[in-house]
């Protein structure tokens, strides 16, 4: 099978690349520069939003993961209103024209303020620019699949921990700041609990999902378990032995985010015990 993956150039883009190459997929990369992404691909440099034929400019890929998407950490971006039609009027393309597998990169902040796990029935209220444009366009997409016979997967990402410099998590922050020789990092009160996963377990849960066509909607890519900031980036520091310190209460919380939240991982669960096993034989 043919996988087209959008925004293969970025953070995530580039693990989720090699471990659908490592799994043995053929992988069709595009971003507007893919000189960083894994050459056992077939890398296509192109701006997607002026495309008038993606689907057979890309080769006509079974499959479509779409993580594209500008200021993804600047939930206030007006991009994220701008680009919105842009992004359904590509998905929608692909599908009329023959992708009838298609998963998207979605977000945790689609949900707003809510305190506990959360599944695909959790009702959205999104409060940042960010959340609501997620929101939308998993809700059109949900819509209009149905007119295309389409198979759709929504991958609701919550907190990712990787210990690379590029980035703009505070993961990356933290270690874009200990490289420069600084010893202490403004932080917030830390207490609110989130869901992490680790980068690498990150793009194995996606790589499987996208493989497989049996679990469709939206599917949590997360651990199930609530840690606060604090102890999650505590451990953090240690585990990279790091020589840089927290300074807590320098930055407010977000009013926004919520107390304590994580991704229900039932179907996760599911979909790594088949694709763990499958790799087994």
């Amino acid at each position: 099978m043919k996988i087209l993956v959008t925004g293969a150039a970025g953070f995530l883009g580039l693990g989720i690349v090699k471990k659908l190459l490592d799994d043995g997929m053929e992988v069709i990369a595009t971003d507007i520069n893919t000189s960083e992404v894994d050459e056992r691909a077939e890398r296509i440099d192109a701006d997607l939003f002026n495309l008038k034929d993606p689907y057979n400019f890309f080769g006509k890929p079974t499959k479509l993961l779409h993580l594209a998407w500008r200021d993804g950490f600047q939930h206030s971006s007006l991009s994220h209103m701008e680009d919105l039609n842009a992004h359904f009027q590509f998905l929608i393309n692909m599908m009329e024209n023959g992708t009838k597998d298609v998963s998207v990169l979605g977000t945790m902040h689609e949900v707003g303020f809510f305190e506990g796990p959360i599944d695909e029935n959790t009702v959205c209220n999104p409060l940042s620019l960010y959340g609501i444009s997620k929101n939308t366009l998993r809700q059109a997409i949900n819509i209009e699949a149905s007119k295309y016979d389409c198979k759709i997967k929504w991958l609701r990402g919550f907190y990712i921990v990787g210990n690379t410099d590029k980035g703009s998590s505070i993961f990356s922050k933290i270690i874009q700041a200990s490289k420069q020789g600084k010893t202490l990092f403004p932080f917030t009160s830390g207490k609110n609990k989130y869901d992490f996963l680790n980068y690498a377990d990150f793009c194995s849960q996606v790589s499987a999902t996208v493989q497989q066509s049996e679990i469709l909607g939206t599917i949590n890519i997360c651990s199930g378990e609530p840690i606060s900031l604090a102890d999650r980036v505590e451990l953090f520091i240690k585990e990279n032995k790091l020589k840089i310190q927290l300074e807590y209460g320098v930055f407010p919380d977000r009013a926004y985010d919520s107390k304590a939240i994580w991704g229900n991982n039932e179907k996760i669960k599911l979909i790594m015990q088949k694709y763990k096993g499958e790799s087994r034989e």
